[in-house]
């Protein structure tokens, strides 16, 4: 063995297979696809090079098989199989200087071309174990969690906050008056919808210098500004543009669509930005919906956060989406946990939230560590967005102290008439 083969350090990726071959024989196809090997040997793929890149097979748990595929696949047709169709959890080991601290590469390895492998009916990204010294060497949050309390000034809570509704069709004056009502509310955080970009009718420019007017303004009276997440999702140097701007005038966040303007842009835009960086996961569920096919949410969050991500939304209970209330916890701890050295980030819950899910959401997560984002349940309250706050605010502080949420209302109108409006329909 070589000497710097002898020195090869390593990163893991863990996997749901299924294939009509055996597992172990899948796993070893998976392993070459993604390093050094193809679907035959090549004269170039030397021992000494696949000690040094190819990557290896760490485990396999065999799970039961299927008598039908998970997915559509016209490979095995041709080669008329007929199952069963075997599943397992594969480990994968991965030499790091096969990607080096290159985000868009780490993407290509651990998935690329898998999900388009012939032998396989299935496969899932699992999970993703990487080192600290690698994880060192890309850009991580700046803020997290604990930065985003810092620059909210809000403490033993939740962030509580809310959308810009309608989504998009508000001119940059309309939307300036319904931030002031929202300030005036005493909100924590505001966010654009993720459709209102940079559009002719309200230009980004002419959004930000009305709507930070107000913000500015409001702190004066609240001794903390309200934190607004403005989407500058564009290209990689409009965003940069987009930035300094919200930042000149005074604004403490910006928000992009992570999947769409992509790793490599995120990563720019984290080495560039000077405030918090909200992260919104529209289109999450095309890879991650079908329980055999995509990412884990605990491998896409872990992607995020190197790429230097501070928020993420994780959704919510009983939300208006596909998504069951255990998954939505599972992603806001996987957030909340330690990763490779890198700050935890703030789970953003929202989808349809109200007083109505506090006690849940604190029961399971038993933090305050979130953000905690309520459309209709704030605008739509029946006495308005000011008691609309106020009675998630209460529902939180009913939630920490263990106390039934109807008793609670008792003595509070705003909580009281909030679920007596929402219930627990889990909509707002």
């Amino acid at each position: 063995m070589s000497s710097v083969a002898s020195r090869r350090r390593d990163f893991t990726a863990r996997y749901l297979v299924e294939s009509f071959e055996p597992i172990e024989k899948a796993a070893e196809v998976i392993a070459g696809e993604q390093s050094s090997g193809t679907f035959l040997q090549l004269p170039g793929e030397t021992a000494d090079l696949k000690q040094r890149s190819r990557a290896r097979v760490v485990s396999v748990e065999l799970l039961e098989d299927r008598a039908t595929p998970s997915l559509p696949n016209a490979f095995a047709d041709r080669k008329g199989t007929t199952g069963p169709y075997h599943r397992g959890i594969v480990e994968v080991s991965f030499p790091i200087d096969n990607v080096g601290p290159n985000l868009p590469n780490l993407y290509a390895t651990i998935a690329g071309n898998l999900f388009e492998l012939g032998d396989v009916t299935g496969l899932r990204v699992l999970d993703l174990d990487l080192p600290d010294e690698y994880t060192a060497q890309f850009p991580g949050p700046a803020f997290g969690a604990d930065g985003t309390r810092s620059v909210t000034q809000v403490y033993g809570r939740p962030v509580i906050g809310t959308i810009i509704k309608p989504s998009i069709g508000l001119s940059p004056e309309d939307t300036a008056a319904l931030v002031d009502t929202l300030c005036a509310a005493d909100i924590d955080f505001i966010k654009d919808d993720e459709l209102m970009g940079n559009p002719p009718y309200a230009p980004l420019e002419a959004r930000v210098k009305a709507v930070m007017k107000v913000v500015n303004r409001h702190a004066d009276r609240m001794g903390r500004k309200v934190m607004v997440a403005f989407n500058i999702s564009d290209d990689i140097d409009a965003m940069r543009r987009h930035h300094d701007l919200v930042v000149r005038e005074g604004g403490t966040c910006v928000m992009a669509s992570v999947n769409w303007t992509g790793p490599a842009a995120i990563t720019a835009l984290r080495r560039h930005s000077e405030v918090p960086i909200h992260g919104h996961r529209n289109g999450f569920g095309m890879m991650n919906r079908d329980p055999a096919l995509g990412l884990d949410f605990r491998v896409y969050q872990k992607l995020w956060r190197l790429a230097g991500i501070d928020q993420l939304h994780v959704n919510g209970l009983k939300s208006k989406f596909w998504e069951g209330d255990e998954s939505v916890i599972a992603s806001a701890k996987a957030c909340m946990e330690p990763f490779a050295g890198s700050k935890p980030i703030m789970p953003v819950f929202s989808s349809g939230q109200t007083a109505a899910q506090p006690p849940a959401t604190y029961a399971a997560l038993q933090s305050t560590d979130l953000m905690f984002l309520a459309g209709g349940g704030i605008i739509g309250h029946p006495s308005g967005p000011k008691a609309g706050v106020q009675s998630l605010v209460e529902a939180w502080q009913a939630a920490v102290e263990g106390v039934d949420l109807t008793e609670y209302a008792h003595s509070r109108p705003a909580l009281r008439e909030a679920l007596a409006a929402f219930g627990g329909r889990g909509r707002g």
